[in-house]
């Protein structure tokens, strides 16, 4: 079973990197959830979604990433695009803030243009 979570895991990979997220998707969702504390996983599903502008479970993933690995500064920078993304400035803020906290980076605490 390791074999295919591998050959899924890459072919979603794949179809990211050529910008078929729906692809990508539709290849990392069951790798997710058959393995839900792989976080590189799940972050790149919640990216995937992203790109897809399917927000609100980009947002779902995100919050089981950060919930498993609050220090994970991506996952927050991704956050705060998310909401922004969904007009939720206010809750994009704390985000953006651990992120730069994290980092010691300040330029994450400007709001990603849209």
């Amino acid at each position: 079973m390791d074999d295919l979570r591998a050959l899924s895991y890459g072919l979603g990979q794949q179809y990211f990197d050529e910008r078929d997220y729906r692809g990508a998707i539709r290849a990392l969702k069951p790798v997710v959830d058959e393995t839900p504390d792989d976080i590189g996983t799940r972050l790149l599903l919640a990216r995937a979604y992203y790109h897809a502008a399917l927000l609100k479970p980009a947002e779902e993933q995100l919050l089981e990433v950060i919930d498993r690995e609050p220090t994970e500064y991506y996952a927050h920078l991704m956050m705060a695009r998310t909401l922004e993304r969904q007009s939720r400035p206010d809750e994009a803020g704390k985000h953006r803030r651990i992120a730069a906290a994290l980092t010691g980076d300040d330029e994450l605490l400007r709001p990603h243009p849209v």
